[in-house]
This record gives structure tokens, C-alpha cells and sequence, in this order.
């Protein structure tokens, strides 16, 4: 019985996890082309993928708010993209190096 009821919670659990991503689609790689209202990535399979960038579309540079125009030709780029139609529309475009940990603090 507790092994089913295992099973049970481990299905409920990744379907939870699949629910919560919704249909949004992870776009990584390297920027190769910015506009005003697209980022074009070139993915590791060498891929060209565009992504659309709406006024809604949030910037984050090493773990701070930034804008489009931080963004370079040559970053290294996760976006976050919602499918619609035949496009991809992006609601979170993150670059730069991850934020530092301040390492902790020895008291004697």
C-alpha cells in the first residue's frame, strides 16, 4: 500500500511540475541579432530560432533589471517564450553572469 500511495505522490508531483511550465518554451544559445522587436539565437545545434519582444517583455542581466538595450550581439541568452501562432513571444530574456554569492563570513 505505501508503495502505491509512493507512486501516487510521485505522479502527482511531475505533473504538478509540467502543469506550472504551462506550454512556454526555453530558447538558449548565443545572440546573433537584435532589433527593436525581435532577438534572433543561434542554439547549440546551430539553429537560428526568433523570438519576439513585446512591451511586456522583461530584461535581466546578471540577476538585475536591465533593458534591451544591455543586450549585445554575442551574449549568451536563456529566454523564456510563450508559443503563439507561429511566432514565439518572450516574457523573460536573461543574460550576462550569474549573480556572485558573497561568501560567508567566519566568526572566531
Amino acid at each position: 500500500m505505501r508503495t502505491i500511495a509512493a507512486a501516487i505522490l510521485i505522479c502527482l508531483t511531475f505533473s504538478l511540475v509540467t502543469f506550472a511550465h504551462g506550454t512556454d518554451k526555453h530558447v538558449l544559445g548565443t545572440v546573433t541579432k537584435i532589433t527593436d522587436s525581435e532577438v534572433t539565437v543561434q542554439g547549440q545545434d546551430g539553429q537560428l530560432q526568433v523570438v519576439k519582444i513585446v512591451p511586456a517583455t522583461s530584461f535581466v542581466k546578471s540577476g538585475a533589471s536591465a533593458s534591451i538595450k544591455d543586450l549585445k550581439v554575442g551574449d549568451r541568452v536563456v529566454i523564456h517564450a510563450k508559443p503563439v501562432g507561429d511566432d514565439l513571444i518572450a516574457h523573460e530574456v536573461r543574460f550576462g553572469k550569474p549573480p556572485t554569492a558573497t561568501p560567508a563570513t567566519k566568526s572566531n
